[in-house]
């Protein structure tokens, strides 16, 4: 059995909802779902479970645990064995974590990932994603024992988690020029880009050139953005996606799209023609990390900004 990496664990998410409102005493609604910005009230709670593992080794490095078995894992728990005197992590944080894996049934190390020899890509932190759930508003430099249920993805496991670094969600993928020579862009009688992709190595930043700058409103965090787009990779310059001949432009939120089609909306004026180019991180996730198609494909983009509005609500 494969210990389930966190971004796969959409399960975790019901299962920590049912627990986030448990503390006795509060007179609250315990089914309430915490609120989305409310990191430390979407956090499971500690149980007999989690609270059975002893942990070992140093943090940052592949830990040890030692539990007695099979060890009877009924709910998603979470106990902070060792609390981080680093920053705390907040919503839209880009969360750096290790993590070591085991069989609750049988005890045996089933993985490590996150650590040197096998880096992961950082997570952002909602309080309704496994990331937020599981670390919660934990603290750089925290270890983190949580236990997860028998699933259809495989039977029970424990984690041991290392909080290793954060980045702000302002500084994460920020885009500059591009370093050496950009796609060239070439556009037909009817506007359609065609993107032919240079024989230079990909960016390893998401990187903007502006083509045409309009003359329209800024596009600012959090609006919804009309837009007329192409996509292709670079890896092999092949088209994946395209709105352009389409009769109306595609909406997107900006803080509900990739990171590097965020850099390349927001700070824009409506009008505009950008070109964007996003790594594997910044677009849909680093292969085998990702069950994207587009997981580890560093993407091209074309996109017209046709109108913006703030997003209601």
């Amino acid at each position: 059995m494969r210990f389930r990496p966190i971004a796969s664990l959409s399960v975790v998410a019901a299962a920590v909802l049912l627990m986030a409102g448990c503390s006795a005493g509060t007179g609250e609604d315990t089914n309430a779902t915490p609120a989305a910005d409310d990191l430390c009230a979407a956090v499971a709670s500690p149980g007999a479970a989690s609270d059975a593992v002893t942990v070992g080794g140093d943090f940052g490095a592949a830990a040890t645990a030692t539990f007695s078995t099979p060890l009877q894992v009924d709910d998603l728990e979470r106990t902070v064995v060792t609390e981080g005197d680093g920053p705390q992590v907040n919503v839209g944080d880009y969360l750096s974590y290790g993590l070591t894996a085991f069989d609750a049934t049988t005890g045996e190390q089933l993985g490590t990932a996150g650590y040197a020899d096998a880096p992961l890509q950082p997570q952002q932190v909602t309080a309704d994603s496994a990331v937020g759930q599981l670390f919660g508003c934990a603290t750089v430099g925290s270890r983190i024992v949580a236990t997860l249920p028998a699933s259809q993805d495989g039977g029970a496991q424990i984690y041991v988690l290392d909080v290793l670094d954060i980045t702000p969600g302002a500084e994460w993928c920020t885009a500059g020029d591009f370093a050496a020579a950009p796609p060239e862009v070439t556009f037909a009688e009817d506007g359609r880009p065609t993107i032919t992709i240079p024989q230079t190595p990909a960016p390893d930043t998401v990187s903007l050139d502006v083509l045409q700058e309009g003359d329209g409103d800024v596009v600012a965090p959090g609006d919804t953005v009309d837009v007329n787009y192409v996509g292709v990779k670079w890896s092999d310059g092949t088209e994946f996606d395209s709105n352009w001949d389409s009769s109306e432009p595609a909406p997107f939120v900006t803080n509900q799209v990739v990171a590097g089609f965020q850099r390349a909306l927001e700070g824009q004026k409506v009008g505009s023609t950008v070109l964007v180019a996003m790594p594997p991180a910044c677009g849909y996730g680093v292969a085998g990390e990702s069950t994207n198609p587009l997981a580890g494909e560093t993407l091209v983009f074309v996109l017209k900004i046709i109108g913006t509005q703030p997003t209601e609500g």
